[in-house]
């Protein structure tokens, strides 16, 4: 086998010929390698096309074999040629051979069909990234523009609620005030009117007076201290009752001079004590604002006055402070 002017490597021919047979140069496009046809269309040059067949067949098989065609040839059983399956594909992984490749040793000029496909489909794809790019940035800027939106969505929401938590807290005082207000007015009518069905069915015991002793003083006039209240005023002044009731005594009763006892409904006794005269008698009923007598100076008495006692239970309470709370202004 001839050695070929490169190098020390013998120069392969194709599959090895019987003796019989002459030896002839093998060309694998002419046998083995199917143009590939596309859209485009290219005009094939004159002159040198074997020779750069082969230059550039030669490129595709070192590039066949740097990729994984050696693994292949020797995979091969025997009697197979040697990287013969990755020879054939380099056409396929190198499209541009397909040009080179169909034009032929004829020499003349023939129009034949090539591919154009990787750079048309290469710039094809190339938008198809950028496309693709553009639309998951703006996909990404719509989602984050969204997830703000649903942010301030939800923040406003809390917001809302719990201003209207707020308001309806701030609605649930003003109505507890209004109702406090309202229970208030309502009570302040009520304790009006009370007072005055008080005053209609209460009244004091003199017109004009003046307080000359209260409840509780102390002196030489009293064996222990004062029981009543003493309403200073000119002998003969006409003495009221208090309140409806029935007269339980009217009559003298030593140190009280003559004095008149008047029990209510609820037994509260009012004692009219140091009177000068008297126009009841016992067991009568009397209404307020009767008179039952005058005032006068009789009994343990230091001068004209009316001395008042008030006994709920028995035992005497300030008079002032009960007739006050019959609505009485003294």
């Amino acid at each position: 086998m001839a050695s070929n002017r490169h190098g020390s490597h013998p120069a392969y021919y194709g599959p090895q010929a019987t003796d019989d047979e002459p030896r002839t140069e093998w060309n694998p496009s002419a046998d083995t390698l199917r143009p590939v046809r596309g859209r485009h269309r290219v005009t094939r040059q004159r002159g040198g096309t074997i020779a750069r067949s082969r230059a550039v067949l030669g490129v595709g098989v070192m590039a066949a074999v740097g990729a994984g065609g050696m693994a292949t040839a020797q995979e091969g059983g025997a009697g197979s040629v040697p990287g013969l399956d990755s020879v054939r594909s380099i056409p396929d992984q190198i499209p541009v051979l397909n040009s080179l490749i169909s034009s032929g040793d004829t020499g003349g000029e023939a129009e034949e069909t090539v591919t154009a496909a990787p750079f048309s489909d290469a710039q094809d794809a190339g938008e198809a990234l950028r496309a693709r790019i553009l639309q998951q940035a703006e996909e990404q800027d719509s989602t984050a523009q969204a997830a703000e939106i649903e942010q301030a969505l939800s923040a406003a929401q809390q917001d809302a609620i719990i201003a209207a938590a707020e308001l309806a807290e701030e609605e649930r005082l003003a109505e507890e005030q209004r109702q406090r207000e309202a229970e208030e007015e309502r009570q302040r009518l009520a304790e009006e009117r009370r007072l005055a069905e008080l005053r209609a069915s209460f009244t004091l015991p003199l017109t004009s007076y003046t307080i000359s002793s209260g409840f509780g003083a102390s002196g030489t006039m009293w064996s222990s201290t004062h029981t009543g209240t003493d309403f200073a005023a000119p002998t003969g002044t006409p003495v009221k009752n208090v309140h409806t009731g029935t007269v339980k005594e009217a009559a003298w009763a030593g140190s009280y001079g003559y004095r008149i006892i008047i029990e209510q409904e609820d037994g509260t006794e009012l004692w009219y004590c140091h009177l000068s005269s008297m126009n009841v008698t016992a067991g009568q009923s009397v209404d307020t604002g009767d008179t039952i007598g005058r005032v006068g100076s009789t009994g343990n008495s230091s001068g004209p006055h009316l001395h008042l006692e008030v006994r709920p239970g028995g035992d005497p309470i300030d008079p002032l402070t009960w007739l006050r709370g019959k609505g009485l202004a003294v």
